[in-house]
């Protein structure tokens, strides 16, 4: 996960083949309609689509990487809402 001051961006790495598998932001297409909700209530959306594509193929478990930083806020409501679509930690 990484964030900045304006938008929230997700990633599902398969780290033995060091390839990227699927990437979600703030600004996919699917979120852009979303832009008056609050920074948090959009970071749970990025979390839920992130959750439904890694479902689509087949990752159900993952690890959260949440770098520097803290688990509150943003990365917790991305995190929470993509366990509640199924995605398990």
């Amino acid at each position: 996960m990484y964030k900045s001051n304006k938008h929230i961006f997700a990633q599902v790495i398969d780290d033995l083949k060091k390839q990227t598998l699927i990437t979600v932001s703030d600004l996919d297409k699917e979120l852009v309609k979303e832009k008056k909700l609050k920074k948090t209530e959009l970071s749970g959306k990025v979390g839920e689509l992130l959750a439904k594509k890694a479902l689509a193929k087949k990752i159900k478990e993952v690890v959260l990487d949440r770098g520097h930083f803290r688990y509150h806020g943003r990365i917790k409501a991305l995190a929470d809402s993509a366990r509640l679509t199924g995605l398990k930690f």
